[in-house]
């Protein structure tokens, strides 16, 4: 599996993952599951957008935006017990993304 096709993979999971966590796995106590997902999701499809540009460019803009989602879940993964397990799915797929795109980035180099 070449280092384009695991970015894109882990970004289509990142994708996958948000209404999973806030529709079934473990919803917001005392939120709406609704504007958790509108929040989330956007930002994550912007990177659609950038495809017309080429593959390299919309993963690029993917893993910039992926930053944030890492940040997000480390601090759901520390402050909410029961948002543990998809906090760490989360951080998972943004360490999977930022070492894909470093790959590319390094065979580019050679």
């Amino acid at each position: 599996m070449s280092a384009t096709t695991l970015g894109f993979a882990a970004w289509a999971a990142l994708v996958v993952l948000q209404p999973l966590w806030y529709l079934w796995w473990a919803p917001p106590a005392g939120g709406d599951a609704g504007l958790a997902l509108a929040i989330t999701l956007p930002p994550l499809l912007l990177p659609l957008l950038a495809l017309r540009r080429g593959a390299k460019r919309a993963l690029l803009w993917i893993g910039i935006i992926s930053l944030g989602y890492f940040c997000h879940g480390i601090v759901a993964a520390y402050s909410e017990p029961a948002a543990r397990a998809p906090a760490l799915v989360e951080v998972a797929l943004c360490v999977l993304l930022t070492f894909s795109l470093g790959a590319i980035a390094r065979r580019r180099k050679t």
